[in-house]
């Protein structure tokens, strides 16, 4: 679920990995050959790795299984944290003699593992296992940072997606067909003026839970489609130069204002968390709600054929799909005795075999051609998501650009839909916090 990191192409299938170490993967080791700099070749006794994660457990003990079920000589043994102890104690866990071997990534610890070379440069892997091929282009881009560990997007790579997710707008068929709505929204405008039309019908049109992260959700909807997904990624990874006080920025949070000014955004969104803004919609007592790809699973059993998802539609007709999304990723510890057979499994995390353990999950397989056939919810979602991929669109989460920005946006935002911060206030608090941590 993605309270990520709270709580994320056209590529080759893959296929599994055999028992001998060798591998059909395109671009991996047909023998026990090194390919490049780095071995893809798995030794032939038996390995016991340590994978230390904090999202999605069910998930990770299912990859893990399989994993093991293709290749018996080798145990993976999960060591599961909660997120906010994760965050304080992987630095200590990596620098430890007991160190994992590989380590779910997190974006906030990056400042400081990268720098102190707790984790494996993966590039050789990379360019071993042909990754380029096999993952999307913007889940790699999350998880690329230089080596002081506050600039992401460019550098080297440290870790790679296991399941992606996206986010978008949930909607209730049933509501919108009593509202007199007949289409999915084409632009901003227009998807304004259907929320215009909930409300007159008495309805709630959007359920949002802005207690913790759903506005969050919204806000960072409405600003992918209002500022460049370039000026956009220059702020959020740390880049020279990023700044969110410009004008797009401006344009959004003004328009998550005058929707609550409207009404579009109800009186209870403060004291709801995201969880139950998002139980109000499965419920019935809401029109739409602007979640992610997390939400899906509850939402398609609650709701089953009379909920429906769309993109968040751009600002003009026919603009690029574009829509925030992160992943749960790892990455390879530089202690583990057994980085081979680490990279070897972040491998198997492209596989057709693991696209059906994440899609089971609620995350998008970062294989979208491994993608399972659905209907439904989930086979708009899944649409969705692999138009947003092959358009290069999919955005990181605004809160990483920098590690104290979560609770800057939460309260920030709580504070504009109550009309106690103006625009500027909270966009300059925002830049702030970014300019503390990379600086002017």
């Amino acid at each position: 679920m993605r309270t990520m990191p709270l709580a994320a192409t056209a590529v080759l299938a893959v296929s599994a990995l055999t028992l001998s170490g060798c591998s059909l993967t395109p671009g991996a080791s047909t023998g026990q050959q090194s390919t490049g700099p780095v071995s893809t070749a798995l030794p032939s006794g038996h390995v016991t790795l340590t994978l230390a994660m904090s999202t999605g457990p069910d998930m990770a003990s299912e990859l893990i299984a399989a994993y093991e079920h293709l290749h018996p000589n080798v145990t993976i043994k999960r060591q599961y944290t909660s997120f906010s102890d994760y965050k304080q104690n992987i630095k200590l866990n990596l620098s430890s003699d007991k160190a994992p071997d590989i380590a779910q990534f997190n974006a906030g610890a990056m400042q400081s593992l990268i720098p102190a070379g707790l984790l494996v440069n993966l590039d050789p892997y990379a360019k071993a296992y042909h990754w380029s091929d096999q993952f999307p282009a913007d889940g790699l881009e999350q998880v690329t940072a230089e080596k002081n560990g506050k600039t992401f997007g460019k550098g080297s790579l440290y870790a790679v997606p296991a399941g992606m997710s996206v986010t978008g707008v949930f909607y209730n068929k049933s509501l919108m067909k009593k509202a007199g709505v007949t289409r999915q929204p084409a632009t901003l405008d227009e998807f304004a003026s259907d929320l215009a039309k909930a409300k007159a019908a008495g309805q709630t049109p959007l359920s949002v839970g802005a207690l913790d992260n759903g506005a969050l959700h919204l806000w960072a909807a409405v600003l992918g489609k209002e500022m460049s997904g370039k000026q956009y990624r220059q702020w959020v990874y740390g880049q020279p130069g990023g700044d969110i006080t410009t004008a797009a920025p401006k344009a959004a949070t003004d328009r998550i204002a005058k929707w609550a000014k409207q009404g579009y955004i109800p009186d209870w969104a403060n004291g709801t968390g995201q969880v139950d803004a998002a139980a109000r919609f499965t419920e019935g007592q809401t029109t739409y709600l602007v979640s992610g790809s997390w939400a899906a699973v509850d939402i398609a059993k609650g709701l089953g054929d009379k909920a429906g998802f769309f993109l968040l539609p751009p600002t003009q007709a026919e603009g690029p799909a574009v829509a925030n999304g992160s992943s749960v990723a790892y990455a390879v510890s530089s202690k583990s005795k057994h980085p081979e057979v680490a990279a070897n499994f972040l491998n198997f995390l492209s596989s057709p075999t693991a696209a059906k353990i994440v899609a089971k999950g609620g995350f998008m397989p970062v294989n979208t051609q491994s993608i399972p056939k659905q209907s439904g919810l989930l086979g708009d979602l899944s649409g969705g998501y692999q138009q947003v991929v092959k358009d290069n669109g999919l955005l990181q989460f605004p809160d990483a650009a920098s590690p104290d920005m979560l609770p800057i946006l939460q309260s920030g935002l709580q504070s504009v839909i109550i009309q106690r911060k103006s625009t500027k206030d909270f966009l300059t608090s925002l830049q702030d916090a970014w300019s503390h941590s990379h600086g002017k």
